[in-house]
C-alpha cells in the first residue's frame, strides 16, 4: 500500500492545477493514463474565456452562460465561476502561460470572441490555447518534490468504506493498474479527486484523446455518486473531415473571427437556420450541418475562412494552417470540410461549490464533475476556466478540512482469475458499443433509438462484467466497462428528458417544458459494485 495526502486521477488542467496549489503542503500523487502531456485539456484550442476587458461585464457573461445552457445552468455555480475567472487567469499569467499579446489592448492580451459570446473575452494562447497552459504547468509539476507522477497507471476502481465494512469511510483511495508491470497497487489517500476527463469515446466519432473513456463518472457511479445531465453531450460543429485527419479539431474561435459555412456549391446555410448564423451556440450548428448533410446527401459541409488576410490566418491559426496544409488544404485560398463529433460532456458527478460530490473524501474537477454550470450546453471556452476555478476551491477546501489517513486496506485480489483467452472480445465489443451510440445517441435522437441502444447496452453490460469478473484486469477492459456504464447513464438520462433542450434534441419531444429541470440519477446499492 501507498499512501498520499491527496490522490489525483488525471493530468488535465483540473488535475494539474489542483496538483500545483496543493503541493507546496501536502503529499500528491497524480496518477495518469498515458503521460502528463496526454489531455483533452491539451488538444483545446480556442481558450479561456473571462470577463478582463475593461468594457466587459460580469453580469454580460453570466448571460451569455445562461443562454447558452437554455434555461439549465445553475445560478449559484455560474456567478461562482464568472466571479472567479479574472484571478484564474491571473494565476495562469503568474505561473509563466504565454497569452497572445495586443499591445492595442487595454490589458495587454488579445481576447477572441466565439459562438454564443457576446463580447471579445476569450484570452488565448494563438490556436493552442490548451497545449501552451498545459506545457507550462507540466514542467512545474514535474518540478515540484511533493508531487510523485505515476505515467502509464490507470485506475481500476475507487475503494469506499460501504465495500470493505467501513460504511462511514466515505473514499479511502483506488486500487490503480501500473500497466507497464500489469499489476495492481493500493493507493491510500485522506483525499481522493476525480479529474479524469469526458467521455467522447463512447461515440464512434470524437474530437477527445483516446484516453477519454468515462472512467471518473462510472468509478464515481460505483461508488455511489449521484450523477446529473449526462443526456447533454456537445457535438463539435467543425471537426476535420479528411481520411488521415483523426480527431482534429477546427477551432471555434475560425467562426468567431469571421468563417463561413458553406455547401459544396460555395452557398451559406447558417442564416437559414439562426439569426446569429454562424456565431450560434455549438449545439444548433452542430444541428444545422447535420441537417444539411442529411438533407442533401452530404459526406461534410465546410468552413471557409480564405477571405482573411494570409499573415492574419498565419498569426491567429497557425497550427490549424499547417495540420491542414500537411492533408493539402490550403485555409488562405480555400474552405476546410468539416463533420460535427462528440466534444464535450456537460454532465456528470454531481458536485457542489467546493467540488465535493456525495461521498465523503471524494472530489470531481473538469469535465468528469457536472457543477451546473454548463446546463444543456456549454459555452464555448467555459470549460477550462471551471477546471481552474473547480480546482480551486477544491484545493481550498482539502487544505481546510484535513482527513484522517487510512488504516491498512485490503490489497487487489487476483487469486480467482485467469488471463484473458480471447481478447478480440473486448475489441469486438468496443467497436459494438461505439457504433450504436453514434447511430441511436448521437444529435439527432428518438426513443425508439434510445430503447434499442439501452437494450444492446444491457447485453453488452452483462458480457463485460461476467470477463471482468473471470480475467486478470487490462487497459482495454477497465475503459471499456467504465464507457458500457456510461452508455447506460447518457442513454437513461435521455429517456428521462421528455423534451428538446440543449444539447439534447429528440424528435418525440421537439419542444422544451415550461421549466427546466436537471435530470439526476441515484445508483442503488446492486448497481456500486
Amino acid at each position: 500500500m501507498t499512501a498520499f495526502d491527496v490522490l489525483i486521477l488525471g493530468s488535465g488542467l483540473a488535475g494539474q492545477s489542483l496538483a500545483l496549489r496543493l503541493a507546496d503542503t501536502l503529499k500528491v500523487a497524480l496518477v495518469t493514463k498515458r503521460t502528463l502531456e496526454d489531455s483533452a485539456s491539451a488538444w483545446a484550442q480556442g481558450g479561456i474565456a473571462a470577463v478582463l476587458d475593461p468594457t466587459d461585464s460580469t453580469e454580460a457573461h453570466i448571460a451569455d452562460t445562461h443562454t447558452a445552457g437554455a434555461g439549465l445552468c445553475s445560478k449559484k455555480a455560474t456567478r461562482f465561476v464568472v466571479e472567479n475567472g479574472a484571478r484564474a487567469i491571473r494565476w495562469l499569467i503568474d505561473r509563466g502561460v504565454p497569452f497572445t499579446a495586443d499591445s492595442g489592448s487595454p490589458i495587454g492580451y488579445h481576447l477572441t470572441r466565439e459562438g454564443g459570446h457576446g463580447h471579445r473575452r476569450v484570452i488565448h494562447v494563438a490556436d493552442a490555447t490548451g497545449a501552451a497552459v498545459q506545457a507550462t504547468l507540466t514542467e512545474q509539476v514535474r518540478a515540484h518534490p511533493n508531487i510523485q507522477i505515476f505515467e502509464q497507471h490507470i485506475a481500476v476502481d475507487l475503494i469506499v468504506g460501504h465495500k470493505i465494512g467501513r460504511p462511514e469511510a466515505g473514499c479511502l483511495g483506488a486500487y490503480v493498474l501500473d500497466i507497464a508491470n500489469d499489476e495492481v497497487r493500493t493507493f491510500a489517500a485522506r483525499h481522493t479527486v476525480l479529474a479524469t476527463g469526458g467521455a467522447g469515446k463512447v461515440y464512434l466519432y470524437t474530437t477527445n484523446p483516446d484516453t477519454a473513456t468515462g472512467d471518473g463518472v462510472a468509478m464515481a457511479w460505483r461508488a455511489g455518486c449521484r450523477v446529473s445531465n449526462m443526456e447533454f453531450i456537445q457535438f463539435h460543429p467543425t471537426c476535420l473531415y479528411h481520411p488521415q485527419a483523426k480527431s482534429f479539431l477546427i477551432s471555434e474561435a475560425v467562426r468567431g473571427e469571421g468563417g463561413l459555412l458553406r455547401r459544396p456549391d460555395g452557398s451559406r446555410f447558417m442564416p437559414e437556420h439562426d439569426s446569429r448564423e454562424e456565431l450560434a451556440p455549438r449545439d444548433i450548428v452542430a444541428r444545422a450541418i447535420d441537417f444539411e448533410m442529411k438533407k442533401h446527401g452530404l459526406d461534410c459541409v465546410f468552413l471557409d475562412i480564405s477571405h482573411k488576410p494570409a499573415d492574419f490566418l498565419r498569426e491567429h491559426f497557425p497550427n490549424i494552417l499547417a495540420r491542414c496544409a500537411e492533408l493539402g488544404i490550403d485555409i488562405t485560398q480555400q474552405p476546410i470540410p468539416v463533420v460535427p463529433a462528440a466534444h464535450y460532456s456537460c454532465g456528470g458527478i454531481v458536485t457542489d461549490l467546493r467540488a465535493r460530490t456525495d461521498v465523503p473524501g471524494l472530489y470531481a474537477v473538469g469535465e468528469t464533475a457536472c457543477t451546473g454550470l454548463h446546463g444543456a450546453n456549454r459555452l464555448a471556452s467555459n470549460s477550462l476556466l471551471e477546471c481552474l476555478v473547480y480546482g480551486e476551491a477544491a484545493a481550498s477546501d482539502i487544505l481546510a478540512n484535513p482527513r484522517p489517513q487510512a488504516a491498512e486496506l485490503p490489497q487487489w485480489d487476483e487469486s480467482r482469475v485467469t488471463d484473458a483467452d480471447e481478447s478480440i472480445v473486448i475489441s469486438h465489443n468496443w467497436d459494438e458499443l461505439r457504433r450504436f451510440m453514434w447511430d441511436y445517441v448521437g444529435i439527432v435522437r428518438t426513443n425508439k433509438r434510445l430503447q434499442r441502444a439501452q437494450h444492446r447496452i444491457r447485453l453488452l453490460a452483462r458480457e463485460i462484467d461476467e470477463f471482468y469478473s473471470n480475467f486478470r484486469v487490462s487497459n482495454d477492459l477497465i475503459e471499456l466497462r467504465n464507457l458500457v456504464v456510461t452508455a447506460d447513464l447518457i442513454v437513461r438520462s435521455a429517456l428521462n428528458r421528455k423534451e428538446s433542450r440543449g444539447l439534447h434534441f429528440s424528435r418525440d419531444y421537439p419542444t422544451a417544458l415550461p421549466v427546466a429541470r436537471d435530470t439526476v440519477i441515484r445508483p442503488t446499492r446492486s448497481r456500486m459494485r
